[in-house]
């Protein structure tokens, strides 16, 4: 599993096609999650957990030592298939390596029923949609984290 997390003063998501916004957020992370074939609940609860506590927030000395739940900031979680992408041969990224979308979907509904159990408001975004992400960087700050 791989997820890019973005630190964001806010951030919305919209489905084009529908011509609809479908989630927004204030400050908190907007995450990228790219689930790949090997990846299970257990991943999940993993991930929930790194994403819960990773300590990305500035305190008043202006280091990293508050994280989205010690802030009560929110946090808008977006499937992206691509980052399970390698490009290792030839130009064209392979996606071989991602789970199939149905297997993704449920994973990706466990984590964010994982987030929320944790006390951390989710919106997200829609799975096999073409989404506009719009954000407002914080920092920049933009941690990949894997399991």
């Amino acid at each position: 599993m791989k997820t890019i997390a973005l630190r964001v003063s806010k951030a919305n998501l919209v489905i084009p096609e529908e011509s609809r916004q479908a989630a927004a957020i204030g400050n908190g992370i907007v995450v990228f999650v790219g689930i790949e074939k090997n990846d299970n609940d257990t991943t999940m609860e993993n991930m929930a957990e790194k994403i819960t506590n990773c300590r990305i927030f500035e305190d008043e000395n202006k280091k990293l030592n508050y994280s989205v739940k010690d802030k009560n900031y929110e946090i808008l979680c977006v499937p992206n298939f691509t980052l399970c992408a390698n490009i290792n041969k030839g130009r064209r990224p392979s996606i071989e390596n991602a789970m199939p979308q149905d297997l993704a979907c449920k994973l990706f509904e466990n984590l964010i029923i994982l987030l929320r159990a944790r006390g951390i408001p989710v919106s997200s975004g829609e799975f096999g949609k073409t989404m506009s992400i719009n954000t407002e960087c914080a920092g920049p700050v933009n941690i990949i984290i894997e399991i």
